[in-house]
């Protein structure tokens, strides 16, 4: 049968798409059919506007502090109570480097005003925590770069808007540090959301396994950066995968340690990263080995087998970020059957979603 005729979209719409398309590396074929509009998207579609109509976008054009808003500042301390009182002077250190600074420290100051706004109630698996510094290049597991959200901290279902309100407001602080003019910040805003719709879209319109395996390729990024941005941003982006290329495990293991009496242990550098007195704490190393073991049992048969094959030979606390200062976290460095075998894990502690 052939495809039901659909209304023209507008050029902007046009161009988010084709973006997406790029980016993901697919064509136009792969969200094409030569049957009718599949009934699943209509049904989506019909349900999308019934939402609408209850919670139109002009709703979220604004935003007016709750009445019964409770003081950020309290917000930050309860958090504290909760954390290793040695460490929120860090984080408070941290949060007080800039306004972005700040917003990425307080997610749950941010969680609790969006959860006083009407909401769309079209729940997905949110990141909770989707701003700008969380998203980053790394190795996917046939070691080529991606490009994608790299933070799931605060991983909870919830409204999906609530993910791209972090998004956007994270944009617009992050442009004001760097001195972009009131223009100049709205477009960015306006760019990242038509390429979000855009994308949603395209994903929308795929089947079930397209959808699933799309990923953003750090290549087409720098390919379509090199066609559409300026020279001192290809530049920039040629150095950041240039330095993502370089954070491997060989290469932290310069960095991260020193050796002692022949034995490899990880460096100290207080009060960021801080080795346990086993003497002390004789319960530490077998805590984390013991996580360890737990997280071997959630992963894939060969990868547990391949993790099977490093033994740890140190362990350390470890601050990092701005959100998460306070909570435990720690490196592990596990070792091969060489001296430049080497693998690090990060080990860090879960707390309820913002």
């Amino acid at each position: 049968m052939p495809r039901s005729k659909q209304s023209r979209p507008d050029r902007r719409s046009v161009g988010a798409r084709r973006d997406a398309l790029a980016l993901l590396g697919l064509d136009e074929a792969a969200a094409e059919s030569q049957f009718d509009e599949p009934r699943a998207k209509r049904e989506r579609v019909e349900q999308g506007r019934e939402v609408r109509a209850r919670v139109p976008r002009s709703s979220f054009g604004e935003w007016q502090p709750a009445a019964e808003r409770p003081d950020p500042i309290s917000i930050l301390e309860a958090q504290a109570a909760e954390r290793v009182a040695d460490l929120i002077p860090i984080r408070h250190g941290r949060m007080l480097a800039s306004p972005f600074a700040f917003f990425r420290g307080a997610a749950a100051v941010m969680a609790w005003d969006l959860g006083a706004e009407p909401d769309t109630g079209l729940r997905v698996q949110t990141c909770g925590d989707a701003h700008l510094a969380n998203f980053g290049a790394y190795a996917a597991p046939d070691r080529k770069l991606v490009f994608d959200l790299n933070d799931f901290d605060e991983t909870l279902p919830a409204p999906f808007e609530w993910d791209l309100k972090r998004l956007v407001a994270s944009l617009e602080l992050a442009a004001r540090d760097n001195g972009f003019g009131t223009k100049e910040r709205t477009a960015i805003i306006a760019t990242a959301t038509d390429s979000y719709q855009g994308a949603i879209g395209l994903l929308a319109e795929l089947r079930f396994l397209d959808a699933w395996y799309a990923r953003i390729d750090v290549d087409r990024v720098l390919a379509a950066i090199e066609e559409y941005g300026t020279t001192e941003g290809v530049e920039a982006t040629k150095l950041a995968v240039q330095k993502a290329l370089r954070k491997t495990s060989l290469g932290a293991l310069k960095k991260l340690t020193v050796n002692e009496g022949g034995q490899l242990r990880i460096r100290e550098t207080p009060p960021l990263i801080v080795r346990f007195d086993e003497e002390h704490h004789p319960a530490a190393r077998e805590i984390i080995e013991r996580a360890i073991a737990d997280y071997t049992l959630t992963l894939q048969p060969d990868r547990a087998e391949l993790l099977s094959r490093y033994r740890m030979v140190d362990f350390a606390r470890k601050v990092v970020g701005v959100g998460s200062v306070g909570t435990e976290a720690f490196i592990a460095l596990m070792m091969g059957d060489r001296e430049d075998d080497p693998l690090f894990l990060q080990l860090k502690e879960a707390k309820e979603s913002v």
